[in-house]
């Protein structure tokens, strides 16, 4: 049975699939899911997936708003926003998202995919001297 685990600073409530729990079929939910126990299907959803250390979720798809791993995801993902692995997180699959962010110690095995960013934040695509340039009007 999940449980609730309060409200996160934003007042969104954050529901728990806990440790004992162990899951097979669809999940849709529209706030913060933190699974803390095992999962295996379909994750179709606006709100935000947190996997717990020692969490597993094997899924043929996950979509979520956010995704962040400390434990192991198998399977495709897409993020209409980011995708956070943490340290000791292990990925298989391959990633889509509009942010990215590996830290040391992750195990990640896959493709990545880029997606939708606002032209005024893509500084990849512009030269170094134009960003400076810029910076230093906002700033001067």
């Amino acid at each position: 049975m999940p449980k609730t685990e309060g409200k996160r600073k934003d007042g969104a409530e954050v529901v728990i699939l806990g440790e004992s729990t162990s899951f097979n079929g669809f999940l849709r939910f529209r706030e913060t899911l933190r699974i803390q126990g095992k999962f295996k299907g379909t994750i179709d959803a606006t709100g935000a997936l947190i996997v717990d250390s020692g969490a597993v979720v094997e899924a043929d798809r996950i979509s979520v708003s956010s995704l962040t791993v400390y434990g192991t995801v198998v399977g495709a993902v897409h993020a209409v926003d980011k995708i956070d692995m943490l340290s000791g997180a292990e990925v298989h699959g391959d990633l889509t998202a509009a942010r990215l962010r590996i830290a040391d110690g992750v195990l990640f095995e896959g493709q990545c995919s880029m997606i939708g960013t606002d032209k005024e934040v893509e500084i990849f695509s512009r030269p170094t001297e134009e960003i400076k340039a810029e910076l230093q009007r906002l700033n001067g």
